[in-house]
């Protein structure tokens, strides 16, 4: 039979058509005897016949008592009968019968006494096997102690969705007296928990018999009517032994407890990931604008909706800084991050801008005070102590910020500046938690950040003296056209020591030197200032290559074990000739009309500071038009090219003889050097001009 086709119980409600029978009297197999009034049987039915052993055929006409009672009971039997009779009182009992088959079984009686239309006496009895009856008892005695008893709320449901039995925990669990939920649905005495989705679960379980299992639902109750609470739920669906549908049955369990500590617990899980992340993406160069980018980044989505990692300007500066009560915060924005288009970031100062933040706002008073500020639920009234102005005030209030969060950033016992943070979409208000987390992550990043932040002013200080350093030449010079240019290492690098000169000597005569001292920092710049100086002083005296490369070897020799690759060359346009001396250093190239760019053919020589290597000098030709291109290592050394192809590339883009310097140039930088390069580069190319 079918789910379909399965007859359903109609509980209380008056009978709307046929519908199928119960089992329960088939389960107890009560058998019908009526008996007249001398006790002979005149009706007898199928239930007796298995219960007696005796077919009707030889039980009826039959004295009762011979084949129904076993013979030491028989006259007890007898007198119990006669009083049902003359007196129409029912008895009940249980006597063991003695059964066709000679075996015998204990059999519970009920006696009563019936008249027909005529006036009629006659005796019905009705009996069971007591062994049967006693274990539907201790079943349904089970059944209820457990209902009854159980810590978990059950109930019973009839077809209509309507309580018909409820236990004490579910009402407990409910608020609800149990009488109270008797007749009435769900949804009409839980309004605040999801009605539709239990309707629907309870409907597929009547209908079709599969059970539902751990069913999680949420909502609140008369119990605890402040609070949400999380249920476990389970339905299956109750038949009798006929299969008919008799309702559904449920079982409840509160697990709010466990929902929380399992949502504590991943919270508390994915804190540790995002710890484990920060450690891993914050510090990745000491670049202070990417270092303050990744501590965005990593605080935005995960903690924050809006992120702003300010440092206060003096910190930035290099000085330390310290705030009185009625001083305002200058701070400068080095990083803004938000996943949406929001208000919010339009109200955020923009990285390299700098504010400054009166005495009574939140990100001041974090700052001053080294302690984190937290607003769990902001406030109109509080918008204007967290936004740099009455403008951005009211965007924040556009874009919904609902909690707000600074924390400052502290390394070596100074405060840098802060970490902003601000929710708009995330519904919660940051938590005890989330400061915890977000003063872990200001901790790590903020080393991290002093780093990049003493790193940078060193280069700082290192690229202005480099800078102050180089020469300023004309662009004409000695029958020469010259351009240059310096491009220091990449941000996360140290400025090193790379140089050029162009240098005016007597009788029309120009030398062009190119240098790289190894290292980097302020004492490779201090190294090259001295090297610079040094060459100027010597060129002066009008010496040969070789030997100014010899005199500059002793003198890096007392520079601290310094070591210098330089080119040095001298143009005299008289003779339309170049000499040049190579102290290690790649070769220039030279660029012709009418001929493939080359590099020169120059013994190469050993590095200035070595000691005791023989330099020696190389005469080219050069002719008006004819260009040389001085570069240092930086322009052409890369990790993932080799030295060949690199300078084949080079040699490339000096296809055009014509192209003017500046823009030859330019060319070479954006085409060759790399943003990554940790090396400085020197460029300088000089092109001879016609005679005037």
């Amino acid at each position: 039979m079918s789910a379909a086709e399965r007859p359903v119980a109609e509980g209380d409600e008056p009978v709307r058509g046929p519908v199928g029978p119960s089992g329960l009297l088939d389960v107890l197999g009560v058998a019908s005897v009526v008996l007249d009034t001398e006790g002979r049987i005149v009706l007898w039915s199928p239930q007796a016949e298995e219960l007696f052993g005796y077919p009707a055929q030889e039980a009826l006409g039959q004295y009762a008592a011979r084949i129904m009672v076993h013979e030491q009971h028989l006259d007890l039997v007898v007198k119990l009968f006669a009083d049902v009779m003359e007196t129409g009182e029912g008895w009940a009992g249980a006597f063991p019968i003695l059964r066709k088959d000679g075996t015998t079984r204990l059999v519970e009686f009920r006696n009563m006494r019936l008249l027909d239309d005529r006036g009629d006496v006659y005796a019905l009895g009705l009996c069971a096997d007591q062994s049967t009856v006693r274990q539907v008892e201790r079943d349904v005695a089970l059944s209820t102690r457990t209902i009854a008893q159980a810590p978990v709320g059950l109930a019973v449901l009839d077809t209509e969705l309507r309580y018909v039995s409820v236990n004490e925990a579910l009402a407990l669990l409910n608020g609800i007296p149990a009488e109270d939920h008797i007749g009435h649905t769900p949804r009409e005495l839980l309004p605040d928990i999801d009605a539709d989705a239990i309707e629907a679960a309870l409907r597929v379980v009547l209908g079709t018999g599969d059970p539902l299992i751990n069913q999680r639902i949420v909502g609140r109750t008369p119990a605890d009517p402040d609070r949400e609470h999380f249920w476990s739920i389970s339905l299956y669906r109750l038949e009798d032994t006929a299969g008919t549908v008799l309702g559904v049955a449920g079982m409840a369990v509160d697990i709010t407890e466990q929902h929380q500590a399992a949502v504590e617990a991943e919270t508390a899980r994915r804190r540790l990931a995002l710890i484990a992340d920060a450690s891993a993406r914050i510090g990745t160069t000491l670049d202070l604008d990417r270092t303050a980018r990744e501590l965005a980044d990593v605080a935005v989505p995960e903690l924050a909706d809006v992120a702003a990692v300010d440092l206060l300007e003096a910190v930035v500066e290099g000085r330390r800084s310290s705030l009185g009560p009625a001083e305002s915060a200058v701070i400068r924005a080095l990083a803004v991050k938000t996943e949406h288009d929001t208000e919010a970031l339009d109200a955020a100062d923009q990285p390299g801008q700098v504010a400054r933040y009166g005495p009574d706002r939140l990100v001041t008073e974090c700052v001053r005070t080294a302690n984190p500020v937290m607003v769990a639920q902001v406030e109109e009234k509080d918008l204007p102590r967290i936004a740099r102005s009455p403008e951005a005030a009211v965007q924040l209030s556009r874009a919904g910020v609902h909690s707000y969060l600074a924390v400052p950033l502290i390394a070596r016992g100074e405060v840098l500046g802060a970490l902003d943070l601000k929710r708009t979409r995330n519904p919660l208000p940051f938590s005890e938690d989330d400061l915890l987390l977000a003063r872990e992550l200001a901790a790590r990043a903020a080393v991290q950040i002093d780093n990049a932040r003493w790193y940078q002013n060193a280069r700082d200080t290192a690229l202005t003296l480099q800078r102050s350093l180089l020469p300023s030449h004309p662009p004409v010079t000695g029958g020469l056209e010259v351009a240059s240019r310096y491009q220091p290492a990449g941000a996360s690098a140290e400025v090193g020591g790379d140089w050029f000169d162009v240098i005016a000597l007597e009788d029309g005569k120009t030398a062009l030197v190119v240098g790289d001292v190894m290292g980097s920092g302020i004492d490779a710049a201090t190294t090259m200032g001295r090297l610079r100086t040094a060459t100027h002083t010597l060129a002066s005296l009008d010496l040969e290559p070789t030997l100014l490369l010899e005199h500059l070897d002793k003198i890096t020799e007392g520079l601290d074990h310094s070591i210098a690759t330089c080119v040095y060359a001298v143009h005299d346009p008289q003779l339309r000739q170049c000499r040049i001396a190579n102290a290690g250093h790649l070769p220039p190239v030279r660029v012709r009309h009418g001929h493939p760019p080359e590099l020169l053919e120059l013994p190469t020589g050993a590095p200035l500071g070595v000691g005791g290597v023989a330099f020696s000098t190389t005469t080219i030709a050069l002719e008006p038009g004819d260009q040389l291109v001085f570069y240092t290592d930086g322009l052409v050394e890369t990790r993932q090219h080799s030295l060949d192809e690199r300078l084949d590339a080079l040699l490339e883009l000096l296809d055009d003889p014509d192209r003017p310097l500046e823009e030859c140039c330019d060319l070479l930088l954006r085409t060759l050097h790399r943003p990554d390069n940790s090396d400085d580069v020197a460029l300088l190319i000089a092109r001879v001009l016609p005679p005037s």
